[in-house]
């Protein structure tokens, strides 16, 4: 905790460009601390609750496994592969695999023969719907542009 009077004692000052106006300021300690703070902030992965949560839900299969879930409720593993027929067996199992990992979706088995086996979100799934809803909403509104703006990239390549 920076006190009053000790401000000035701890960063330096420096005069950056001289004008006829104003001159520019740069406080070369606060920024050397403020660049290594940031740098170890966000540097790690595990440590960044956005790269973390963005590299976990923004996989091809996740955001689209948890609107089924919210759309249709309690589903089997069959139910959610009929319902994504483009998703293979195998990327279902592990996209559920990691969503009930990070608590948002929850597996049920019943002790039968043949086992059944339900999915269905749990409480912080439910919680994160509405932001998926506002990313589905911004992404259909922009949709257009971005793939104007694509197109336009590649050409001026």
């Amino acid at each position: 905790m920076v006190t009053k009077g000790t401000y000035k004692k701890q960063f330096k000052q420096e005069v950056t460009s001289k004008s006829t106006t104003y001159p520019q300021v740069s406080n070369t300690n606060f920024q050397a601390v403020m660049e290594e703070k940031n740098k170890n902030k966000f540097s790690n992965v595990e440590d960044c609750p956005i790269r973390n949560i963005i590299d976990r839900i923004g996989d091809k299969w996740s955001v689209l496994v948890l609107l089924v879930l919210e759309e249709k409720g309690t589903l089997r593993f069959n139910e959610i592969h009929k319902t994504i027929e483009s998703i293979s067996q195998k990327m279902l199992a592990v996209t559920l695999k990691t969503l009930e990992a990070d608590g948002l979706v929850k597996r049920t088995v019943y002790p039968q023969i043949p086992p059944k086996v339900e999915y269905e979100l749990t409480e912080r799934g439910n919680s994160l719907l509405p932001h998926l809803h506002g990313l589905v909403t911004w992404a259909k509104g922009n949709m257009e542009a971005i793939q104007v703006s694509r197109h336009e990239f590649v050409v001026n390549q």
